[in-house]
């Protein structure tokens, strides 16, 4: 008999399910939330100088690039394989690369060869710089792909709204280049105030934000999942942020070093017209949209402006046994709630240890999504609430 490989083992054993780590990323610049479960001990269990965790990435293979102190694998999702007492450890990444359009389908393998986007919780306590995130054309400079994102607010994940549960988005209309590559050149000043030239909006549990590359924003004080593609290329363009100095090199971080030190090539990263929008607020703000009702559940788009993802909120009543079909393969996270997920026993953790296995985290090959899963909520009181991450393309997103 033709020994399995453990990816093969793990597709196998979960039914074309396969269970997935946690996996946590702290950044430097920032001071966590305290809202992503994490046990109150572990949020600076890396050391200091990492910073506290404030992020869990979901089904990612795409490295964190967070500078030479990066851990290895850091960013990088690990599937979970148990046989009898003896539980592996290996990256989604090489899952995929090995089973191809067996786990992500025909159309994604064969348009990508690899999995091309990935979610992310973010948790700060105070605001983000404004920043930005270059397109293809200027993140292939670097030898990235370029980056839009979206995001959602969930309501399980905000008992408090931070700091500044505002985000600044794009520049005023009526701002010149000229005002803002002044701030650029004023970034080491102090305060380069590049914020007095956007506008900022109060954030909502429950609604969300589309952001495509070159669009300038801060994002507010929310816990945020945050579907994005495979990338982790920006820019910091504004210096100081809840009093906190933002380090030069962040502002040169996805530029190409031949050109550090050249403002028009920050310029160039902005979508002037884009920033500009007079419908700013009308054009990218995403409330959420129905995608499909059944007997026992809801399902809505929360995430659906963007071709390159989309994301759907599922909901479970209590007691309801429910098949969900999907035409594509995803990823997911239980928000809350607990029951079994196709062979799974599913459930909503209240605290993490940093290393712990969970059972709140999945990715849905192709060929079960399409299959149907049966989803079994076996509380009497508690719905069932999953977030889903898709990659590009998505059949079913027709709004």
């Amino acid at each position: 008999m033709e020994k399995l490989s453990l990816a093969e083992k793990a597709l196998e054993q979960g039914q074309g399910i396969l269970r997935l780590a946690p996996t946590w990323v702290p950044r430097s610049f920032c001071v966590p939330g305290r809202r992503i479960k994490l046990h109150p001990d572990d949020y600076y269990v890396l050391g200091g100088e990492r910073g506290g965790i404030d992020e869990r990435w979901l089904s990612s293979t795409t490295p964190a690039k967070n500078g030479p102190l990066t851990g290895e694998n850091e960013g990088l999702s690990m599937v979970v394989l148990t046989e009898g007492n003896s539980t592996q450890q290996f990256l989604l990444k090489d899952a995929i690369s090995e089973l191809k359009d067996r786990l992500i389908g025909k159309r994604l393998w064969d348009q990508y060869g690899a999995w091309p986007m990935y979610s992310k919780f973010f948790d700060n306590m105070g605001p983000l710089p404004h920043h930005i995130h270059h397109n293809d054309e200027k993140a292939a400079l670097i030898g990235q792909a370029g980056k839009p994102e979206a995001y959602y607010f969930p309501p399980q994940l905000n008992n408090h709204g931070g700091d500044f549960p505002y985000t600044f988005m794009g520049i005023a209309p009526g701002t010149t280049r000229e005002q803002i590559k002044e701030c650029l050149l004023n970034f080491t000043k102090g305060d380069n105030k590049i914020t007095n030239y956007s506008q900022a909006y109060r954030l909502e549990p429950g609604t969300g934000w589309d952001v495509p590359p070159g669009l300038l924003h801060a994002p507010g004080s929310l816990c945020t999942y945050e579907p994005q593609k495979a990338s982790d290329v920006f820019a910091m363009y504004q210096s100081l942020v809840n009093e906190a100095i933002v380090p030069e090199v962040l502002l040169w971080n996805g530029t190409p070093k031949e050109s550090i030190g050249d403002y028009d090539a920050l310029m160039d990263v902005i979508d002037w017209e884009l920033n500009v929008d007079p419908n700013q607020f009308q054009n990218r703000f995403m409330p959420p949209k129905p995608a499909a009702n059944g007997q026992g559940y809801t399902e809505n788009w929360v995430c659906y402006k963007s071709d390159a993802f989309s994301a759907k909120e599922l909901t479970i009543e209590p007691g309801a046994t429910v098949v969900i079909k999907d035409s594509a393969a995803y990823g997911i996270i239980v928000m809350q709630g607990h029951g079994k997920m196709g062979v799974w026993d599913i459930e909503t953790p209240a605290l993490i240890r940093y290393g712990q296995l969970t059972n709140d985290e999945f990715f849905i090959s192709e060929a079960a999504a399409t299959a149907g899963i049966t989803i079994v909520n076996t509380s009497a009181t508690d719905p069932i609430v999953m977030l889903k991450h898709f990659g590009p393309g998505n059949p079913d997103l027709v709004l």
